[in-house]
């Protein structure tokens, strides 16, 4: 049997580093973001080390038994001379014992491994596939045509310096937020949408082409390195920032994170980014139907998680699960050995399951003490959630990517806007953060605009209809959108169960679903994780595998 691990990994991928094994089929074995494993959010900087290990572990194998290892950047190009051999390389990056066995080291470049996540996790057999980042190597956006059999056609690239990505983490930092954060810079904009803001066009569209209000600068194609890169980033980052604060009249926000939605120059900024990326993608969509001459159209980078954005385009679209940098791994995995067999998008629960072996931290007894414990009973779990409590589930196997897709989630009754309030509350958020729904196919069509792909992920806003803003309003932005999840199946049990449930006691069939995590923290990946987020956080009840817990009643409060 062949195995490849792929990996996003230190010095080219420093951050959201991850780690995904393949087989000789290009079946998925495991995928793991080390974020998950190390407990740090966006794992800045360190190595795949525990996802690695979680891979193996999945498989069985040892990592001598690995014979090749791909990643999802040139990092020769990036950093040139830095590493001897690629046995030193592989010691940095990802940090397994090889023993005598090395295996080989396989650059992928990163725009062609971000193509390859997106178009074999698919259901189409062609497609024209976008790709809108930071930046790769050597580039910000491409456009490539890939066919099941066929090699991969690069169709059109466009230079670093001409980024999307850029522009928006410049509003991002503007605002205050680390450019990892750019989902706030999202939600903030939804507030300039619903006021009918009025801003400034930041891109001038042309037949084939676009033009960004800042000029890109020259570049060397081909052999930029990391540190040029940099200089060039924060060149051009500092320029966009010059530009908001122009438009603003203010070099910054003039209210705290949490009243940004007071602040009027905030909202400007944020929204005005948001239409630059929703005029330039919605035309590097059209261009890229129009080289790869077919409507199926695939994204990925960074850009592809703004689902404002990707709400507004026209189908056949599909978006996968991991459009960021964590997703390369899957994508340079595949570019070594596509799958052979595929039959459906792919299914984004990859990861630990939640009474798995905790394979970075080593077994241990789970501490349950001062809980109550019963066993899941789907018709009291429903009563609980109609009584108005916000609870969690973590459940099988985790899913990849940032979106909580009912393993690893914090559910609630949507009925009213003060749902919203309370489980920001509970997350530590800011109360101008919006939520998602989740509901079953029949039911979602009659609440939102039917997304026929976008909705598996949460990857695509829609617009809520009279029925979905009158039975869920905790769930419904303060633009009239959503970010819907349709549930096929038994994908998630305890919360499929809990919307067939509610539906059969004539109560729509909608749950608020958003990650269960506390501030600053990644998605819960273990059960140990599960109980010490369950405890520190206000929620009244946790789901956990086929258990629930609830915390004894509070005198002067219940649970």
């Amino acid at each position: 049997m062949t195995w490849i691990l792929g990996v996003n990994a230190p010095p080219t991928g420093w951050h959201d580093s991850a780690a995904c094994l393949i087989n000789g089929d290009g079946e998925i074995i495991a995928f793991s973001e080390e974020e998950r494993c190390n407990r740090h959010r966006h794992s800045l900087y360190r190595k795949p080390l525990g996802a690695a290990r979680f891979c193996l572990a999945q498989a069985g194998i040892p990592a001598a038994d690995i014979d090749v290892v791909a990643l999802g950047w040139d990092s020769e190009q990036l950093y040139p001379r830095r590493f001897a051999t690629d046995a030193e390389f592989l010691a940095y990056a990802v940090g397994l014992d090889f023993g005598d066995r090395s295996p080989e080291v396989v650059r992928v470049p990163h725009h062609q491994a971000h193509a390859a996540s997106s178009f074999y996790a698919s259901p189409f057999s062609e497609a024209g596939v976008l790709v809108i980042d930071g930046h790769g190597e050597n580039e910000s956006s491409t456009i490539w045509t890939y066919k099941d059999g066929a090699e991969p056609r690069l169709e059109r690239t466009w230079q670093r310096t001409a980024s999307l990505g850029y522009a928006y983490d410049a509003a991002s930092t503007w605002l205050g937020f680390s450019f990892l954060n750019a989902g706030k810079t999202m939600g903030l904009a939804a507030y300039g949408r619903a006021a009918r803001l009025p801003v400034e066009s930041l891109v001038d569209i042309e037949a084939d082409d676009f033009r960004l209000a800042v000029e890109p600068l020259a570049e060397r194609h081909g052999s930029a390195t990391a540190e040029q890169i940099k200089e060039q980033y924060d060149a051009v980052v500092g320029r966009w920032r010059e530009r908001y604060t122009k438009i603003a009249g203010a070099a910054g926000p003039g209210a705290p994170e949490e009243a940004l939605t007071e602040d009027p120059n905030a909202i400007l900024v944020a929204y005005t980014a948001q239409r630059l990326i929703e005029e330039t993608v919605t035309h590097l969509a059209a261009l890229t139907r129009k080289a790869s001459g077919v409507e199926q159209l695939c994204l990925s980078g960074g850009v592809a998680l703004n689902c404002s954005t990707n709400g507004t385009l026209p189908g056949p679209l599909y978006v996968p699960p991991v459009p960021h940098d964590a997703g390369v791994a899957l994508g340079a995995a595949w570019t070594v050995c596509p799958p052979r067999r595929r039959t459906g998008p792919l299914s984004p629960y990859l990861g630990t399951d939640i009474h798995g072996p905790d394979h970075v931290n080593g077994p241990a007894a789970l501490d349950t003490s001062g809980l109550i414990r019963r066993d899941l009973d789907i018709d009291e779990l429903t009563t609980l959630l109609l009584d108005g409590r916000v609870g969690a589930v973590a459940q099988g196997r985790a899913e990849v990517g940032p979106r909580a897709l009912c393993r690893r989630s914090i559910i609630a009754i949507p009925n009213t806007a003060d749902v919203n309030t309370r489980v920001n509350v509970i997350k530590n958020r800011e109360q101008w953060r919006p939520f998602a729904g989740v509901t079953r196919p029949g039911y979602g069509a009659r609440l939102w605009e039917q997304q026929e792909h976008l909705s598996r992920y949460m990857l695509g806003a829609a617009k809520a209809t009279e029925l979905g803003r009158h039975v869920a309003p905790g769930v419904v932005h303060v633009d009239g959108t959503t970010r819907p999840q349709v549930l096929h199946g038994d994908e998630a049990p305890a919360v499929g169960a809990v919307l067939d449930s509610l539906q059969r006691h004539g109560v729509p069939p909608v749950l608020l679903n958003t990650s269960f995590n506390d501030k600053g923290e990644p998605v819960v990946d273990t059960a140990a994780d599960a109980l010490h987020s369950f405890r520190s956080m206000d929620l009244d009840f946790l789901v956990l595998g086929d258990e629930v817990y609830r915390k004894p009643k509070q005198r002067g409060g219940a649970h």
